[in-house]
Order: structure tokens, then C-alpha cells, then sequence
């Protein structure tokens, strides 16, 4: 019998053809992450440039595939939240008549800040809000904790602007690309933010330690001890952050410092709030003109 010309016996065309395509795909990623790697060692504002730019083009995929996502997921909670409702109505009506007290004494205590802030012609400086945005994105695997957000310089969204969600802080705007921007957490270790206990005003740093967490640090005073539950609020120093918006709760005792959990967690956002800073940098003052001879 004549032997066969083709030795391979077994082995498809089309299997060819797919070790072969992923023999360049493999080339290819690798001289793109080559060339990358240059870029972003010789030439960081091109790098930056390049990465807002891809982050545009995907932060459009990333909300429908996050709206399709979170709308599968809430599924099950909702048919959940059907069946605890009863238990949990009557739960938050005896709530409501253990806490009718302390609502009334917050109003009281309300009116009486409003009416000294009157007597001594103080007013409050509010900022105004940019655009409302989706998270997109955030990093969870890196020391370091970005987010995403589908808004960009054609929304009027610029670097340095507080984004806030409905629970508190999240962060400030990092960079921006025509539909998306770059927002650092306020647990990624660059982040310093200025925030004072809830209950005696104590001033102090709440940085963040890269984990999901962040630092609170005593400012002035030393051997201050923090207790569990402790809440802090931003201060309005700095003028980047509005005062009063809530920013973590210690989770550990400590001294001096402790470890606090931050309200607002990215993972769990459907929108944020991009916010003007709080007290703007002043313009500079226009160029003396020229004296004429």
C-alpha cells in the first residue's frame, strides 16, 4: 500500500489555522505591552494620554455590561426583600418610636444652629454639583484603588473634583478623557483627607492604606485614643471637600491612629455625584499691561 502524503493523519486545517492565530496574538500582545512599557517610562503625560483614551472607548461597554449585571443580581434581592417586608415594617416602626425623641431634639438642636449662624452673619459656602455618574470600574487586586467613571471633560468633569456617592466620600477626579475619568479612592494610599470626629470634633487624616481600608490619624493632639464605631466627617479644610459629608468608621481601638472602614464603597455605587471643590482656587489676577513709550 501506498504510504499517505499527508503524515498528519487526525490533525485539522482548522486547528492549524487556530494555533497559528493564537501564535500572533500572543506576538502581538506582546510587542503592544513592549511598547507600552516604553511609553509609560519615557514619555508618562503621552501614557496617560493613551489610557484615558482606551478608557473612553471601553467606558461605554463597561455601563451596559455593569447595568445588565447589577439588573440580573437584583433579582434574587428583590424577591428577598417581597418576603422579609412584614418583619422589617414592623421592625421600623418601633425604631421609629424609640428615635421620635432624638429627632425632635435634632431639630431643636438645627434651629438653634440656624438661628447663630444668623446672629453672626455666617453663610455657607455650597458646592455645586458638576454631573451625576455611574462607576463603571475599580480596581481590587493592585495596591492601588482607582474607579472609573462614564463621565469626562465633555461633561464638564475636571481633574481635582470631589465625587461623592449617596453614603459619603468616594474620592477626587485623577484625570479625565472626553467621556470618562480616573477617579482616585479614598483608600488608595495617595489619598489625605481632612475629617474631624463626629462627637467631640476632633481634627484628624484619614489616608488610605491600599486594602479597602484607611488610616485615621490624630493631627495636634497626642495619646488620642480612638474607639470602635467612632464616625468622622470631612472638615472643609483643604477647600477640596465640603465639610460635614461622612468619610469612614473605626473598626479597631487604637492610639493616635486606628483603622476605619470607609461608608462609601465603590463595588457597591450605582451613581456618584461630581462636585465643584468646595472653595475653588482663586484666578490669577490678569497680567499688568505693558506701559507704552
Amino acid at each position: 500500500m501506498a504510504p499517505a502524503r499527508d503524515r498528519r493523519t487526525g490533525f485539522s486545517r482548522r486547528r492549524q489555522y487556530g494555533a497559528f492565530l493564537g501564535y500572533v496574538l500572543m506576538v502581538a500582545g506582546t510587542l503592544v505591552g513592549a511598547v507600552l512599557l516604553v511609553v509609560s517610562t519615557f514619555d508618562p503625560p503621552l501614557f496617560a494620554a493613551m489610557r484615558m483614551a482606551a478608557a473612553s472607548i471601553t467606558a461605554p461597554v463597561s455601563s451596559v455590561l455593569d447595568a445588565g449585571v447589577r439588573g440580573v443580581a437584583s433579582v434574587p434581592e428583590a424577591i428577598g426583600t417581597w418576603f422579609r417586608v412584614h418583619g422589617e415594617n414592623a421592625e421600623l416602626r418601633a425604631q421609629l418610636k424609640r428615635q421620635q425623641a432624638l429627632l425632635t431634639r435634632a431639630r431643636i438642636i438645627a434651629y438653634d444652629n440656624w438661628r447663630l449662624r444668623g446672629l453672626l452673619q455666617l453663610r455657607d459656602r455650597g458646592a455645586e454639583p458638576v454631573v451625576t455618574a455611574r462607576l463603571v470600574s475599580s480596581t481590587a487586586s493592585s495596591g492601588r484603588r482607582f474607579a472609573i467613571l462614564n463621565a469626562g471633560r465633555f461633561q464638564g468633569v475636571l481633574p481635582g473634583m470631589p465625587v461623592i456617592g449617596p453614603t459619603g466620600i468616594v474620592g477626587r477626579v485623577l484625570e479625565t478623557g472626553p467621556i470618562a475619568a480616573r477617579v482616585l479612592l479614598v483608600t488608595d494610599p495617595e489619598s489625605l483627607i481632612p475629617v474631624r470626629r463626629t462627637r467631640d470634633g476632633l481634627p484628624a487624616i484619614a489616608a488610605g492604606r491600599g486594602d479597602g481600608s484607611v488610616d485615621i490619624r490624630s493631627v495636634n493632639a497626642t495619646n488620642v485614643r480612638f474607639a470602635i464605631g467612632d464616625m468622622f466627617v470631612t472638615s472643609g479644610t483643604g477647600g477640596l471637600y465640603p465639610p460635614g459629608v461622612p468619610v469612614a468608621r473605626v473598626s479597631a481601638n487604637g492610639i493616635e491612629s486606628a483603622t476605619a472602614i470607609p461608608f462609601a464603597a465603590p463595588d457597591s455605587l450605582d451613581f456618584a455625584l461630581v462636585e465643584k471643590p468646595f472653595m475653588p482656587v482663586p484666578a490669577r489676577p490678569p497680567a499688568a499691561a505693558t506701559a507704552r513709550p
